[in-house]
């Protein structure tokens, strides 16, 4: 059983989820707009948000934004009426953890929901499931260490909890080390969009990423820009 919160000002698809969920054992709760869930969210605890994109108030990216800003890494899916690619990108790089289209299958969102909750309790679960492509569980580099499967990230004298979005841009930074990463591969292999679309929210993820690596993030040395193709991970910049 997980603790979840429905934030949907529908009130028929938000009582729908609602009966859905609980039918599946789960403990849910329900918010109609963006001020009072992060309201909620601020008083109590949940496993996992699904989250509405237009909503009265903030809207789902404002909340998104408030809640990782605030130290609140609550795995988050987002539902929109809005698909393009630009809005995919803009919701992963606003702290959303998956994106799900309206109209949807209620079984899509059942098994999008329940990944989530099963890769938050990695870490907890007494074999810990195998990582993507067989990859590491854990990667070092000057002093800095990335802990892929608890979420965390160790530099500068402070633990970072990762967004399971950062935990995957970060695995694919990492696999592709000293090599230059074009913002279309970021797109086609980390967010999956493989539609035209612009590459701003890429570069705000990046920033939000030397904030917790870099020395001086104005000046980075280990996640560097090449001016007009992507970026290059150095581990070693020496």
């Amino acid at each position: 059983m997980a603790r979840i919160l429905i934030v949907e000002d529908e009130a028929n698809l938000a009582q729908g989820l609602l009966f859905n969920l609980q039918a599946e054992g789960h403990e849910v709760s329900v918010e109609g707009d963006g001020d009072s869930a992060l309201n909620r969210l601020r008083r109590q605890p949940f496993d996992a948000v699904v989250l509405d994109v237009m909503l009265p108030g903030k809207n789902g990216f404002e909340v998104a934004t408030a809640l990782r800003a605030e130290g609140n890494y609550v795995p988050v899916l987002m539902l929109t009426a809005r698909s393009r690619s630009q809005d995919v990108v803009s919701g992963f790089a606003a702290g959303a953890d998956d994106y799900l289209p309206k109209p949807f299958d209620l079984t899509v969102l059942l098994a999008r929901l329940n990944a989530l909750l099963r890769r938050m309790h990695w870490p907890r679960a007494p074999e810990k499931s195998p990582s993507p492509r067989n990859d590491p569980a854990e990667f070092t580099f000057d002093g800095r260490h990335i802990d892929f499967e608890a979420l965390e990230l160790h530099a500068l004298g402070r633990t970072v909890r990762l967004t399971l979005m950062e935990v995957d841009l970060l695995r694919h930074l990492t696999r592709n080390r000293d090599r230059i990463v074009s913002r279309k591969e970021l797109l086609e292999e980390v967010w999956h969009v493989r539609e035209d679309t612009d590459t701003r929210a890429i570069d705000n993820f990046v920033v939000r990423l030397r904030r917790y690596i870099e020395d001086d993030p104005a000046t980075p040395k280990y996640l560097q820009t090449v001016r007009g193709v992507g970026y290059r991970f150095m581990p070693n910049p020496e």
